[in-house]
């Protein structure tokens, strides 16, 4: 399994957790007991952490990116399907986020939610606990807010400035590190 430590912070995997081979976990990860990575995903905690807690799953192709805040959370027992993007958010415990589902920044998943497949939860959305999510439509709405223009403006930047620093700070994990 490809385990990379990012400015001296490496992945934690407990020992009952299951990483598969072609998972790629990066920096501030943490896997705790029965949890499951399925291959292909990546798991990139570079802005901050990601916790997969214990008996969760994040199945193939998923990409769980940790924002600044709140910390990247995937509860108890809660399941990320396949081809999901879940983007600095937090997901309840035994939530179901359905195959294709993108999760923005700072949304809050309720315990025991389904999201359906190919969903979209907007940034900052709270959804309270046992709910059924469904549907998402795009518009265009306009031109862009001036949220949206800093965005677009600050991406190019942000992304030049993270590269420089995997470049000088990404070192491949010994397996037998990431132990917790």
């Amino acid at each position: 399994m490809p385990l990379f430590a990012f400015e001296g912070i490496a992945p934690t995997v407990h020992p009952d957790a299951f990483v598969a081979p072609t998972a790629t976990l990066v920096g501030d990860v943490r896997v705790e007991a029965n949890a499951s990575i399925w291959y292909n995903a990546v798991l990139r905690a570079d802005f901050g952490p990601i916790v997969i807690r214990e008996g969760a799953n994040v199945q193939d192709g998923c990409v769980l990116h940790g924002g600044t805040e709140p910390v990247t959370e995937v509860g108890v027992g809660a399941t990320i399907g396949h081809l999901c993007v879940v983007h600095g958010a937090v997901i309840g415990t035994e939530a179901l986020v359905g195959n294709g589902a993108t999760v923005q920044d700072g949304a809050r998943i309720g315990a025991r939610c389904l999201i359906g497949a190919g969903a979209t939860i907007p940034p900052n959305t709270v959804v309270p606990d046992g709910q059924l999510v469904l549907d998402t439509v795009a518009r265009v709405k306009g031109p862009l807010s001036a949220s949206a223009k800093g965005w677009v403006d600050s991406n190019p930047d942000i992304y030049r400035e993270l590269a420089r620093r995997h470049r000088e700070s990404v070192v491949p994990v010994v397996p037998s590190d990431t132990r917790a």
